[in-house]
């Protein structure tokens, strides 16, 4: 099991935009095999950091659904919404394994 966790830096000023872009992407992830914990969006300290969590059972799987998710029309769709928005500056990604016991 691979948990993607995603740092944000958004647009402060465009945060209902980011939300609607974090509703979008969570049924996309689960469509893909993954399950989405997902998104924090800025609440009290800085303003301008949003995160994601999601698993894979493997780090394989969560590879299949990046290369499947530049050909779905869904996941486009959700590309194409958060570059015309601009709520996106950056973010990074970065991968654990849990630990339960």
């Amino acid at each position: 099991m691979i948990t993607c966790y995603l740092n944000y830096i958004i647009d402060a000023n465009k945060i209902k935009e980011f939300e609607h872009y974090a509703k979008l992407w969570i049924p996309l992830v689960n469509k893909f095999g993954g399950t989405h914990h997902g998104y924090f969006l800025p609440s009290e300290g800085k303003n301008n950091v949003a995160l994601a969590l999601f698993t894979f059972p493997s780090l394989a799987s969560y590879e299949k659904y990046r290369n499947e998710s530049f050909e779905d029309k869904d996941c486009i769709a959700a590309f194409k919404y958060a570059e015309e928005t601009n709520c996106i500056i950056s973010y990074e990604r970065s991968f654990f394994r849990p630990v339960f016991e």
